[in-house]
Order: structure tokens, then sequence, then C-alpha cells
């Protein structure tokens, strides 16, 4: 099995993008990020740090690049008509009938 950086982060990316798991991977995420169980111990003072602060880079890229394509979907999606807009004055010139 081969594990890199990039397969981890498509993974995560890809499946935060899932709704079904979504919430999952928030909420893993938020207890990765309190737990004292890291990759690197928050006991080491700046390396404890470092690996947090990548997650949480991560998950805050993820979830605005989310928004920021739904907004966007909605912007570019055409809003329902009003109905001024669907109905149109017409003028007509009324013309006498002849027998």
């Amino acid at each position: 099995m081969n594990f890199s950086i990039n397969s981890i982060y498509q993974w995560y990316r890809e499946t935060l993008r899932n709704p079904k798991y979504r919430w999952w991977i928030i909420l893993g995420t938020c207890v990765y990020l309190f737990s004292p169980i890291d990759i690197a111990p928050d006991l080491i003072p700046i390396v404890g740090q470092i690996d947090d602060l990548a997650v949480l880079t991560l998950l805050v890229a993820e979830l605005s690049q989310m928004l920021a394509g739904r907004l966007k979907s909605r912007q570019d999606s055409p809003g329902p008509s009003t109905a001024s807009e669907s109905q149109a004055t017409v003028d007509v010139d009324a013309v006498p009938m002849q027998d």
C-alpha cells in the first residue's frame, strides 16, 4: 500500500464534499483538533501545533471552497420570474368593425 500526502488529501476532500459523510468528517476533524492523541503530540512546543494547524487549514479551505461554489451556482441560476416580468402590457389601436 503506497500512501502519499496527495492521496490522503484527495480522500479527505472527496469525502468532505459527499453530503452523506460531510458532518462525520467535520466532527472527526474537530475531535482530532481537541484530542491529545495526534500525529505529533501537542506536548512538543512547535511541531505539536503544526499538524493541528495543517488539519484546521485544510478543513477551513475546503469548506470555504464549497461555500463559494454554492454561492456562485445560486448567482448563475436564473431565479423565478415575477408576475410583472412575465405579463407585459400590449397597446392595441381600436378599429371599428363594419357589417
